[in-house]
């Protein structure tokens, strides 16, 4: 189990490249600290078991008991702070994005992540394609069409035009 939090911890940071565009906050990557540091907890944990176990100790059965419930009650409280603060997060990475495709101009390295995200993710804007009505890109190109990026990768002719959305 510490091998996988370690896998996983390592693939968010890893991830993180891609997007750090649109998670401008310092805190962004603390959810992959704190699961790799789960992780080597969680070994030291499961070798005090062992150890434990093999030297069939009560002392170190019953500590290894308590650490066991202190993590289970850390789980359900993360849980918890989950379920409440979701749609703060949701509403603080969606008005992020929102000024990331604000300056969007199809050079810059903002411009480079969103085409990514908008690949990677088989999306269009934050919600959806009328998103990009709104931005300064649409505008200044006056040509009523969004990114190449939000076309659906089997539309073989797809222009990017609002009049043909079902390629968006």
């Amino acid at each position: 189990a510490a091998a996988g939090l370690s896998y996983v911890g390592a693939y968010v940071i890893n991830t993180y490249k891609s997007y750090d565009n649109f998670l401008q906050d310092k805190y962004a990557l603390l959810p992959a600290v704190i699961i790799i540091c789960v992780a080597v907890v969680m070994f030291i944990i499961g070798l005090i078991g062992c150890c434990a176990t093999f030297r069939e100790s009560r002392v170190g059965l019953g500590l290894f008991l308590a650490i066991i419930l202190v993590i289970f009650i850390a789980e359900v409280s993360a849980f918890v702070l989950g379920f409440v603060y979701r749609e703060k997060v949701k509403t603080d990475v969606q008005s992020t994005m929102r000024s990331v495709f604000e300056k969007y101009d199809g050079k810059n390295p903002e411009s480079t992540v969103v085409d990514y995200l908008q690949e990677q993710l088989h999306c269009c804007g934050v919600k959806n394609y009328s998103d990009w009505t709104t931005t300064q890109w649409f505008n200044s190109t006056g040509n009523n069409s969004v990114p190449l990026s939000c076309c659906q990768q089997e539309a073989k002719n797809c222009t990017g035009h609002l009049d043909q959305p079902q390629e968006l």
